[in-house]
């Protein structure tokens, strides 16, 4: 039974800098991982495509034939993949038991009410993949109320609309540093905590959340979210291990992977170690790692790594010096009296 990850968001939330490093993290612990690109106007992508669907449909072909704009055309081009899904099934039928990521286009239209990327998950989930959505955020919506009230009706919207099993991610949450500091500690956004501290903030966030209409409209909107009660988010760092680690462990129960993967009774220690959950990573953490204290574990990493890579230099050394001695064993020595005479004084 393969998994697949169904990567959405936003333009610039890093999608595809995220299918890169998850690729790069499953191939070093043991798993074979296809990344699988739908978004029809990403001409050069970072990470080695197994499937492309601009092999079957380029934006720029449908925008200069039907007049279309780039949001127009993206709905055309998935439309047109809806309907040749045939063609997406052969590609993923050669991949055979590989874990899939899918790099879905951002304009959010299509998995807030356009129904084209859903019906085409529906089909490949019938081919036996347990999917799970993965909705990334720049975690810079935390630094403006309105704009993390705003992702948290998107999150919302799009997992009404995909009905599938579904992860919201803070990416860059290693950036969170650089901005302005946040009234509140980095679980209120992940927990999304009681929202109606954010109200005061809203208002000073500009002078027209000032009327009493808005206040209304923030307060109604503020306890819709809170009465679904289903939006969460974890954080990523994408180039940490340890972030990678705790958010794939979470992929893996929120898919069924945890409970026995395709690669059986061949995991490696890593796999192995990914379903024991051995890491312990939660959000005070992360708060402590990239915003209480980073400049002091940046430092420790580095010294971590100079001497990682010091005891490396050394064993380069010795392995070297162990080949040459090899090299002077297999020397012939010259035959019989050398010519040269010793001759011992006595004292």
């Amino acid at each position: 039974m393969p998994f697949a990850q169904l990567v959405l968001g936003s333009p610039g939330a890093g999608k595809s800098t995220y299918c890169n490093g998850m690729q790069q993290f499953m191939s070093a612990i043991g798993r074979k991982c296809s990344v699988v690109n739908l978004d029809p106007a990403n001409d050069h992508t970072s990470y080695d495509c197994a499937i492309d669907v601009r092999s079957l449909v380029k934006l720029e072909d449908i925008m200069a034939e039907d007049d279309l704009g780039p949001n127009g055309g993206v709905l055309y081009a998935l439309e047109e993949l809806e309907h040749n899904m045939e063609w997406l099934e052969q590609g993923l039928g050669e991949l055979g038991e590989d874990y899939v990521l899918f790099d879905c286009p951002g304009q959010v239209e299509l998995y807030t009410h356009h129904t084209s990327i859903r019906n085409i998950f529906f089909r490949v989930q019938k081919l036996g993949y347990r999917l799970v959505v993965m909705h990334l955020a720049d975690s810079y919506c935390l630094t403006l109320p309105s704009l993390y009230i705003s992702h948290l009706i998107l999150s919302l919207r799009a997992m009404l609309q995909m009905d599938l099993p579904h992860l919201n991610v803070l990416t860059k949450i290693d950036k969170l540093s650089t901005y302005a500091p946040l009234p509140f500690n980095l679980d209120f956004y992940t927990e999304v905590q009681d929202l109606s501290y954010l109200l005061p903030h809203l208002k000073e966030e500009s002078p027209m959340m000032q009327g009493s209409k808005f206040e209304g409209l923030n307060a109604a909107i503020v306890e819709l979210v809170e009465s679904f009660g289903l939006v969460g988010f974890e954080t990523l760092a994408v180039e940490d291990k340890k972030s990678m680690m705790h958010l794939l462990q979470v992929i893996d129960r929120a898919g069924g992977y945890a409970f026995g993967g395709a690669e059986g009774a061949n995991d490696t220690v890593w796999q192995v170690a990914m379903r024991e959950h051995t890491t312990t990573m939660d959000v005070k953490d992360v708060q402590e790692r990239w915003l209480d204290n980073k400049d002091a574990y940046d430092e420790m990493e580095r010294a971590e790594w100079d001497a990682h890579a010091e005891i490396e230099a050394q064993k380069a050394k010795a392995a070297q010096e162990l080949e040459d001695d090899d090299d002077m064993d297999g020397l012939s020595y010259p035959p019989g009296d050398s010519g040269v005479k010793i001759i011992r004084k006595k004292q």
